[in-house]
């Protein structure tokens, strides 16, 4: 043991003084403007380095964060990028060999680590992680967790918490926060760390607890199947310490078999009769959902949060029994949550144009589409919902959730799908085809049509929609302005006289 603290703490010496010595560095991220990788770029800049990188693209909301914090970034990839050599390369996960100037940082053998890495070695160690992972719900639970131990901090700033979340929290205003305190919340991904590093990224945070949420078959660009998801999920409850805590979804067999072997204290949470944690008597009161918590079989709390959807119920239900187990009061995490602001891109509402709604959200797995469109049935009830859907994400662009995504996206009123981005990366034979969605959505008599691209979609949509209609813009990724170009498009039909009030 006395070997192991000593190789450990020369390793770290070794990296502060190779990365975070006294005087500034230069660290370059290529794939800055992912998610994940944009926060750590603020982090590291928090810290007093010249922080750069460069991305394919750049879209908000992490355009704007990285805009704001005066972090330079090239587009496109370029060699000559790199002409002002760093002291260090982060590789994103979504980088892979081929690229220009990750070629060029192994030709020259310049310095290079995955996010997770550092993530870990520098602002890991030495504090109490708390990770929430899973299929769905990990960036809202995690912004939750986040607000209710800033809320707590209140009275007790030991309480203040560091966090990395995959998405902008809106009580934040922003994904990250590094601070001197223990607690460090963080989103864990369960995604490939890195072209090098196969394994998923959680595995690199070696939580002290956790939240496990759901656990579905997704990526299929990383996994085979489902099993190969649990394996990853089993890995990771295998890192929490006896002495922590687990705090997990009940209603799922998939989640039962990951937590099954668990050495640490395992508490699940969910509508059912012996759910630990119980969510009863929910109720929908305009954009606030209610519901009472039992703990254990006793009344906990009283609960509200101005969000809709039972997911979401369920998201808070898991945050505030971490933090109950964490020895913050009842009474914090009740006014935390009822003054919880969501995030961005997460049921977000973008515009609204002549009485039409306009709702941007995160998709990226048919379930998330469900429960999205589900969650607007009941905050707008009555009311006409339009589903519009960009095919992006490694899971979606493939066919292997070609009638889940039907199932799902007959919740709606009508539906428009966009071509498949990228289609051209994705093996014609694993490669969605949207005319399948398209036909099984007109079997089930939902409207649905396909257009090639954003244009396409503003122009045919905008003089269709009518006052009091719902439109949920459905990507995870820039679906080429349409957030934008929507609204635009329906004031310019609107001023010209030719919004229909009815579908053709």
């Amino acid at each position: 043991m006395q070997r192991t603290r000593g190789l450990s703490f020369w390793r770290r010496r070794f990296r502060v003084s190779l990365i975070f010595g006294t005087m500034q560095k230069h660290i370059y991220l290529i794939g800055i403007c992912g998610t994940a990788m944009a926060s750590l770029a603020g982090m590291l800049k928090q810290q007093g380095h010249e922080v750069t990188g460069s991305d394919a693209a750049a879209y908000p909301p992490m355009s704007d964060l990285l805009r704001s914090l005066d972090i330079t970034v090239h587009e496109p990839y370029a060699e000559r990028n790199l002409d002002r050599r760093p002291d260090l390369v982060v590789v994103g996960n979504a980088i892979s060999r081929g690229n220009v100037e990750l070629e060029r940082v192994l030709d020259e053998r310049i310095p290079f680590c995955s996010m997770a890495s550092v993530l870990h070695d520098e602002f890991l160690v030495g504090r109490e992680s708390l990770v929430v992972a899973g299929t769905h719900g990990k960036t809202t639970t995690t912004s939750m967790l986040a607000w209710i131990y800033e809320t707590a901090s209140a009275r007790n700033p030991r309480l203040s918490p560091s966090f990395l979340i995959g998405g902008v929290a809106e009580n934040f205003g922003t994904s990250f926060m590094v601070r001197p305190t223990e607690p460090f919340i963080l989103e864990g991904d369960e995604y490939d760390t890195a072209f090098f590093d196969k394994g998923p990224k959680f595995l690199h945070y070696f939580p002290d607890s956790a939240i496990l949420t759901h656990v579905e078959f997704d990526h299929a660009d990383i996994y085979a199947d489902l099993a190969a998801v649990k394996t990853a999920f089993k890995r990771f409850v295998n890192l929490i310490p006896r002495r922590g805590r687990l705090v997990a979804y009940d209603a799922s067999e998939n989640v039962s078999e990951c937590v099954a072997k668990a050495f640490c204290t395992v508490e699940r949470y969910g509508f059912q009769d012996s759910s630990y944690w119980r969510i009863a008597d929910l109720r929908h009161d305009g954009p606030m959902t209610r519901w009472t918590l039992w703990r254990g079989g006793e009344q906990f709390a009283e609960l509200s949060l101005p969000m809709s959807g039972e997911h979401n119920a369920l998201n808070a239900t898991a945050a505030a029994a971490l933090t109950a187990g964490q020895g913050i009061p009842v009474g914090m995490i009740v006014e935390a949550l009822q003054s919880f602001r969501s995030v961005k891109r997460r049921l977000e509402v973008k515009a609204v144009a002549e009485g039409v709604t306009i709702i941007d959200d995160f998709a990226h797995h048919p379930t998330a589409i469900r429960e999205t469109l589900r969650a607007l049935r009941e905050r707008y009830p009555g009311q006409r919902l339009i589903a519009v859907l960009e095919p992006r994400s490694n899971t979606l662009r493939r066919n292997v959730f070609e009638a889940a995504l039907v199932e799902s996206l007959a919740l709606a009123d009508r539906v428009i799908l966009a071509g498949v981005f990228k289609s051209e990366n994705i093996p014609a034979i694993e490669r969605l085809d949207p005319s399948h969605v398209i036909g099984g959505l007109r079997e089930r008599g939902v409207p649905a049509a396909l257009y090639q691209d954003a244009d396409g979609i503003v122009a045919a949509l905008s003089p269709e929609v009518r006052n009091g209609d719902v439109v949920a813009i459905l990507s995870n990724g820039g679906f080429g302005g349409i957030y934008q170009k929507l609204p635009r498009g329906i004031a310019e039909a609107a001023t010209a006289g030719r919004l229909a009030g009815r579908f053709s």
